[in-house]
């Protein structure tokens, strides 16, 4: 299997499956994941009614790293922590899912939090609490020597969009990828509502997208966003389509691969699960269409499970 490599000029290049056997070896990290984790609190009852929530915590390249880390990835998460009464708790349920935590340092400072409730066919209601959180005070200034070190970097739109610090870190960690040959991923992953407008989120996804070897959207719940046809911008293009499964685009050709049957309690966390499940197979050298039947299948799994993160053995 090989790794395309798309340059900023948008050019793909291709990296040998030796070369990418020889990075592995070298590494320290398979997957690498910037971004915000919060606290979750979730209720089965609308919130205005509900009495009891059960907490949790969830973000969408935090989850990813969970499910990747439990196919066998080795896994680092970069933020920063609040040392609230939740930060520390955090830390060690990360910790205890095998994830590297020495870049997300525990700062002055809250954590955001969030609620959830979840309707009859499992569609989800939040509201959150994040604003000045401590994932929210990222700077540009990032591990160079974290990021050169891991085979995939994983990336988000919400990471991007959640305060101007933690877009410059995208950014910047996006180039020093690109400097030492560091696959990217990234997951568009638009919410209108993080944006101040469209425009907004169409820049910050076109000012990333030249770095990008796999691009990760959901339809069509991305497509306000991204600049042209989607299977044009990026040299590997996996689109989620829910209930209709995924169409992979890698080397000029489209893989259909149909969805899995699943029973639907809570769609929260469930592409990311996709996005971590994916990843780490194709890192262990499976094809594509193998690793997106896979990613299909941790899902799935995942839906069945109130909240972002499934149980262990659901992913």
């Amino acid at each position: 299997m090989s790794f395309p490599f798309s340059s900023p000029g948008g050019t793909a290049v291709s990296v040998s499956a030796g070369l990418q056997s020889e990075r592995a070896e070298a590494a320290r990290f398979d997957l690498v994941g910037i971004g915000e984790c919060m606290v979750e609190f979730h209720s089965t009852a609308p919130l205005a009614e509900a009495t009891q929530f059960r907490k949790g915590y969830g973000g969408d390249v935090l989850n990813a790293l969970v499910a990747a880390a439990r196919q066998g990835c080795r896994t680092a998460f970069v933020t920063r922590v609040g040392d609230d009464p939740f930060g520390a708790g955090l830390l060690s349920a990360w910790r205890d899912e095998g994830i590297d935590t020495s870049q997300a340092p525990l700062v002055p400072g809250e954590n955001g939090v969030y609620f959830i409730s979840v309707d009859a066919q499992g569609e989800r209601s939040f509201t959150y609490r994040r604003a000045g959180s401590a994932a929210s005070c990222m700077t540009a200034e990032v591990d160079a020597g974290l990021i050169a070190s891991s085979r995939c970097l994983l990336l988000s739109g919400i990471t991007q969009a959640i305060s101007p610090g933690a877009r410059a870190a995208t950014l910047s960690a996006a180039r020093i990828a690109r400097e030492h040959g560091v696959t990217v991923a990234y997951d568009p992953n638009f919410r209108p509502n993080l944006w101040s407008s469209i425009d907004a989120a169409r820049e910050a996804c076109a000012e990333l997208l030249p770095y990008v070897d796999i691009l990760l959207p959901s339809l069509p719940a991305d497509a306000d966003i991204l600049p042209g046809p989607v299977h044009t911008l990026a040299a590997h293009v996996v689109v989620k389509l829910g209930e209709e499964g995924c169409h992979v685009w890698q080397g000029g050709e489209r893989s259909i691969v149909p969805a899995v049957p699943a029973t639907v309690i809570d769609t929260t966390g469930a592409g990311d699960c996709w996005n971590g499940t994916y990843l780490a197979v194709l890192l262990r050298g499976e094809p594509a269409a193998q690793a997106a039947s896979l990613a299909n299948t941790a899902a799935a799994a995942k839906l069945a499970h109130r909240g972002a993160i499934p149980p262990g053995s659901a992913a």
